[in-house]
């Protein structure tokens, strides 16, 4: 599964190094420039990291952290800041971050940092409540009220890749890299296993729906 960035930075063209270079390592990316943003993505989707700058133009990202933590967010949160003053970088570790990066800073140390993170973030474990269903990332389940329901290895890192989505749209070719990677497949092979999900999960009567955006992808919608 295709790790999951938020980054929060308000300076334009760091913003986008920032994105492209992780998008290159192969995470899914949201860039805010705000708080405000930034709390709007929280809101509708699932971040295993978040690189978050701590001077925003709407208030410090340290309040964003510790609302983070005390919504029971398990995000890793990497700090950016040019504030490396001790009492800064405790303040910034008891609102919740578990690393900072000293700006200015190379972009080579920051990939490696937010590799750091990722790793640790996939040890824990992550469930998620689909109507009638609990999805379980760690133990690769799906519980509904008659019990286990069957999924292959595709269709479950297909049905976690919509739900860490939010209600957001997932576009064909960021399904594709995150559920079967290198191998080359066709797109409409999304479209089968989609309705195959569809069928076990008995979409129509189970209070959500997986929709077809058109020339688009897809999206869950609870």
């Amino acid at each position: 599964m295709s790790t999951q960035v938020l980054v929060v930075e308000d300076d334009s063209s760091l913003r986008l190094a920032v994105t492209d270079n992780l998008e290159a390592e192969g995470y899914t990316v949201v860039a805010t420039a705000s708080l405000a943003a930034a709390r709007a993505a929280l809101s509708g989707q699932r971040f295993d990291v978040v690189v978050l700058d701590l001077m925003l133009p709407d208030g410090d990202g340290t309040a964003l952290c510790r609302e983070l933590r005390t919504a029971g967010h398990a995000a890793r949160v990497l700090m950016l800041t040019a504030r490396t003053l001790e009492d800064d970088l405790v303040k910034g570790f008891e609102a919740g971050a578990d690393d900072y990066l000293a700006k200015p800073y190379r972009l080579r140390e920051l990939l490696a940092r937010v590799a750091a993170l990722s790793r640790r973030t996939g040890a824990a474990t992550s469930t998620h409540r689909l109507g009638p269903y609990e999805v379980d990332e760690a133990r690769r389940t799906v519980t509904g009220p008659s019990g286990a329901v069957e999924l292959t290895r595709k269709e479950f890192d297909l049905l976690v890749c919509l739900l860490r989505a939010g209600d957001a749209v997932v576009k064909r070719d960021t399904i594709l890299d995150a559920v079967w990677g290198d191998v080359v497949v066709d797109t409409h092979t999304v479209d089968n296993f989609v309705s195959s999900l569809k069928k076990k999960l008995k979409a129509e009567t189970s209070g959500f729906e997986l929709k077809t955006v058109r020339g688009v992808g897809f999206r869950l919608v609870r």
